[in-house]
């Protein structure tokens, strides 16, 4: 009979469901992504000063012990060396010393760390918001929200000379706690391209936060600038650096310091004679940028599986730029051991080096790191 399963008829409307269910999961499937059209500059490609080099090749590796994914670290004043990694844990690495000891735990996802006169680490944690640690490593909560919005994202934090805390929430929409993954969370975002990160202050002797610029594409790293007078922040998902100024003529107002990188940058770090270090964790993806522009694209990307969606390729680069955006020293590694660089810390006689995935903290000797000058140049104007 002709309804029989197997009848022709039968195969062929099997094959057209088949066909069409995903056409319509990809074109129809609710998402919380909301993609908003931009232009995406031309990636300027390992080029000028971001030419081919190995400079990171002979990085030394130290274990973490089992731990994974030294996001960020910081330095205290006896020249120990902190990191937090994936699994909550701060760990430290003593003063001479190659093998970390457990020294803290947060209970979810510690991503930027920052030391301030008095040895109180604060923490900013994915999942958990912006908290501190004494100097015995007792750590509490400080703050998870701001003009009546949650953290969705505490992404890193830095410390000015008159001891307010300064730290990103990378996107409000896109929690880290709610896809259960930083990472994946971060993803999302990106794709959105919605502006919806913040650079915040957190005054401790008044204990209260106050949003300083919002509208930030993925805030990302955040450092207080040499003078102290403005905050550099990265945007991860424009591919740049910007300037926010507290005082001056421009208080107030976010202004470019580098654009176009070649890659995804993450974190930013001071480091000494006015450098301040960018990690570039993933080269661009020429795919992602050629569809900024097609928000309906984005948005049927953002339904594919995790696993089929553009991904953080191993790479491992670090830029210095000056206060004009001008790049002082670029250190790139191609072997994927050691790669997704996201901070750079000057501990004489090391430059630390760390990373979004991975079992291990880098390190180089500094004289070796700041040999190493590009033969092109680039700047803010770019």
């Amino acid at each position: 009979p002709r309804d029989t399963p197997f009848h022709p008829m039968s195969r062929r409307r099997i094959v057209f469901a088949a066909l069409l269910c995903p056409i319509l999961y990809l074109g129809f499937w609710p998402t919380p992504v909301d993609p908003v059209a931009w232009q995406a500059p031309d990636a300027p490609g390992l080029t000028g000063p971001y030419a081919p080099n190995e400079a990171l090749s002979d990085i030394e590796l130290l274990s973490l012990g089992g731990e994974d994914g030294p996001e960020d670290l910081a330095v205290d004043a006896a020249g120990a060396v902190y990191v937090g990694v994936y699994s909550g844990a701060i760990l430290r690495f003593a003063p001479g010393s190659t093998s970390p000891e457990a020294w803290a735990e947060t209970g979810g996802r510690p991503l930027g760390l920052a030391f301030d006169a008095a040895g109180t680490l604060y923490i900013a944690d994915a999942y958990r918001g912006l908290m501190k640690a004494d100097p015995d490593g007792v750590v509490r909560v400080v703050a998870t929200s701001a003009d009546g919005l949650d953290f969705g994202f505490a992404d890193d934090v830095d410390v000015g000379p008159d001891g307010r805390v300064y730290f990103t929430d990378a996107s409000s929409k896109f929690s880290a706690r709610r896809f259960g993954d930083p990472y994946l969370a971060s993803t999302m975002a990106i794709l959105e391209h919605g502006g919806d990160g913040r650079l915040l202050v957190y005054d401790p002797r008044k204990d209260t936060v106050e949003v300083l610029a919002k509208g930030l594409q993925f805030a990302n790293g955040v450092a207080v600038s040499h003078d102290g007078r403005s905050i550099l922040v990265v945007e991860t998902a424009a591919y740049r650096v910007v300037r926010y100024a507290l005082e001056g003529p421009d208080a107030g107002r976010v202004t470019p310091l580098i654009s176009n990188l070649p890659g995804f940058p993450d974190n930013i770090t001071r480091g000494e004679e006015g450098r301040y270090w960018v990690g570039l964790v993933s080269p661009r993806d020429a795919a992602l940028d050629s569809i900024s522009d097609l928000p309906w694209l984005r948005r049927m990307v953002a339904r594919l599986p995790n696993a089929l969606r553009p991904q953080a390729r191993p790479f491992a680069h670090l830029v210095a730029v000056d206060d004009w955006g001008r790049v002082l020293h670029d250190l790139q590694r191609t072997e994927p051991q050691f790669a997704y660089t996201v901070t750079a810390e000057e501990v004489p006689p090391y430059l630390y080096v760390s990373s979004l995935r991975g079992p291990h903290l880098g390190r180089l000797p500094l004289h070796r790191a700041l040999a190493h000058t590009p033969q092109g140049s680039a700047d803010g104007s770019r």
